[in-house]
């Protein structure tokens, strides 16, 4: 950043408005939020020094009418329908925008209201040890003179972001804008950290995917969950920083904010591209383990078939002896019946004729089933 001073700019949102002394209305809706306080920081800053930090809302209007040029930045956390409607009245919120800021759950946006613009961000954070993305959700109100961030999450960290600010004054003296582009770019840094813990987990399930590991499939459908919800937060960032960019000539940009946010959509374009990547990654994974499982199924199979091929030519060998040795088994059992009048029992030769008929039938089944090689 150059050492030069800048002077604060409204490019973004239009030109500076002259405020008013709060009305009694105002006053009162600043009454009503009563004991409930969500302000995390409220700042009051003039040529990017911190001059004022009001414990209140109200002590932040009052600050502001106090100083010109003076730029508020107001941080709350999950406020109620009151803080944000005094917010509105004091700073004329658009309805829709202050309806999205207390419903939250809003895909990443840019719209503008007249002098104000909202912007919706979806911070990401990578929990290795279960595999997941937990999202937070931070709605940003900028205005010629203000900021307000409403967080409905623990992250992104603002705290660090004010810090950044407050010890670059220069910065700061670029007024909301720099506010802004301070936030996109805390919210862009932190995905890194998202892709690198993505990008480890794809490498393990690679190897588990030869590996033969049985649960490795499902591995494989929950980090693809992951990344298509990660994908959800980042595609339509690229339209909110691509919307900022095209109106920089319209609205007249400073060029080192210009080239600050610049460097913001380049940082965003390469997460794209690599969470696009990993998205492809897993896909082809997908389909090489289901390859490799069917494949696995196939041989499982192949032997199982060989198996039940091999057994039945055991049973096949058990069989055809067990025949050929039922004939002389039945001839001698008929021969043993101890009959009174069996006619070849007298007979000189019925003994050697008996054992010519064993052998006979023997070897006439052993041929037969020899043929049929059960045998």
């Amino acid at each position: 950043m150059s050492e030069r001073s800048f002077k604060p700019i409204r490019s973004l949102t239009g030109r500076v408005r002259r405020r008013t002394p709060s009305t009694p209305s105002a006053s009162l809706a600043v009454e009503r939020i009563g004991d409930r306080v969500s302000i995390i920081d409220s700042a009051v800053y003039v040529d990017g020094d911190r001059v004022a930090s009001p414990a209140d809302l109200g002590d932040t209007y009052r600050t502001l009418h106090e100083h010109e040029d003076a730029v508020a930045w107001i941080g709350l956390y999950r406020p109620d329908q009151h803080e944000l409607g005094s917010l509105a009245h004091e700073f004329d919120l658009h309805e829709l925008a202050v309806e999205d800021a207390i419903v939250a759950h809003q895909r990443p946006k840019l719209e503008r209201y007249d002098h104000t613009l909202f912007v919706v961000l979806r911070a990401a954070h990578y929990v290795d040890s279960r595999e997941e993305v937990e999202f937070g959700e931070v709605h940003v109100f900028v205005g010629p003179d203000f900021v307000i961030t409403v967080r409905h999450s623990e992250s992104p960290d603002l705290s660090a972001v004010r810090r950044r600010l407050e010890s670059n004054p220069d910065l700061l003296a670029h007024g909301p804008e720099a506010i802004l582009y301070a936030i996109l770019d805390r919210v862009v840094d932190g995905y890194l950290p998202v892709v690198a813990g993505l990008e480890n987990d794809i490498d393990e399930i690679e190897t588990e995917v030869f590996g033969s590991d049985p649960g490795v499939s499902r591995r494989i459908y929950e980090l693809t969950r992951e990344v298509i919800e990660f994908q959800r937060a980042t595609r339509p960032l690229a339209a909110v920083l691509a919307a900022l960019t095209a109106g920089f000539d319209k609205y007249g940009t400073d060029e080192e904010l210009q080239r600050y946010l610049r460097d913001v959509e380049d940082h965003l374009t390469a997460v794209i591209e690599q969470v696009d990547g990993f998205r492809q990654l897993l896909r082809d994974i997908l389909t090489v383990n289901a390859t490799l499982v069917a494949q696995r199924q196939n041989e499982e199979m192949r032997a199982l078939s060989e198996a039940s091929i091999d057994q039945n030519e055991d049973v096949k060998r058990i069989s055809a002896w067990a025949a050929i040795l039922f004939a002389p088994t039945l001839i001698g059992t008929i021969y043993g019946m101890n009959f009174d009048h069996m006619p070849e029992l007298h007979w000189a030769g019925g003994y050697p004729f008996a054992l010519v008929m064993m052998l006979v039938v023997s070897l006439t089944l052993w041929a037969v089933f020899k043929l049929r090689r059960w045998i």
